[in-house]
């Protein structure tokens, strides 16, 4: 029996609202009444959610905006921490996700490669052996040694893939970045996607194209309003998603990703 590499159980998210508070002043003068309304005013992202994905596996979650896809996707990757419930990991992680959020402008596309190999846990040996082969990836050329504050936004993005899907990746979280450059980087993308899928990586992607889900992955879960709706084979999974949000199922869509 194929062992779990990501576990969740029972969990719930929530983050305080602060819309409530109307100037520093009324706040300070009625602070103990402010601080109780801040601490029981919460917007709940996830609401007891419970699901497993195992090693290898492809698993998509789709869900309209705002229904706590990405939360979830946090919550794998330790940077957000559940209010109830708990969440259990047991690869490494690597994250595509916010695509060159991490880069410091000031530095080059070359030093910032290194720096975010070690963020997310190699050593520089490790990244140095693998630099030729990102840069080559991200055609940037020359611009690899210019700082990256002089990059677009799509040059930060196809850096940022280049660096997360070159580092030996064990689960690979991938949310909604296929459409990273002009189309034909979009299908080399694509392309290294199949290659994990492919090498037993084990991938979850969070994706509002159900082109993707359907073709890459394994397994499906359907978040509605914070919850869990419905999970198991993708394409059952897409076809009540897309039947509950009244659009049909672009059929050529899935064709052509099929390609």
């Amino acid at each position: 029996m194929r062992e779990p590499v990501i576990s969740f159980y029972n969990v719930s998210k929530s983050y305080p609202l602060y819309g409530h508070i109307r100037g520093i002043k009324n706040f300070l003068f009625n602070f103990p009444k402010s601080l109780t309304s801040m601490r029981q005013e919460r917007f709940e992202a996830l609401s007891n959610i419970s699901f497993e994905v195992y090693e290898g596996e492809n698993f998509g979650i789709i869900g309209n905006n705002g229904a706590g896809k990405s939360t979830t996707l946090g919550l794998i990757a330790g940077v957000l921490k559940p209010n109830k419930g708990r969440v259990v990991v047991r690869r490494r992680v690597s994250p595509l996700l916010a695509l060159g959020a991490g880069f410091h402008a000031e530095l080059t596309g070359r030093e910032n490669v290194e720096l975010n190999g070690v963020l997310l846990g190699l050593t520089r040996k490790e990244i140095r052996r693998k630099m030729d082969e990102i840069i080559e990836f991200s055609e940037l050329g020359d611009f690899v040694n210019r700082p990256v504050r002089v990059y677009s936004s799509g040059m930060l993005a196809r850096l940022g893939f280049s660096v997360v899907a070159h580092l030996d990746p064990e689960i690979l979280l991938i949310d909604e970045v296929l459409g990273v450059g002009d189309i034909r980087f979009q299908k080399k993308c694509l392309d290294k996607m199949m290659s994990f899928k492919d090498g037993g990586v084990t991938m979850v992607l969070v994706t509002h194209s159900v082109a993707s889900v359907m073709n890459i992955c394994d397994r499906a879960m359907w978040i509605d309003n914070h919850q869990v709706r419905m999970m198991g084979d993708p394409a059952e999974v897409v076809e009540a998603y897309c039947a509950a949000s009244n659009v049909p199922i672009n059929t050529n869509a899935v064709n052509k990703a099929a390609l």
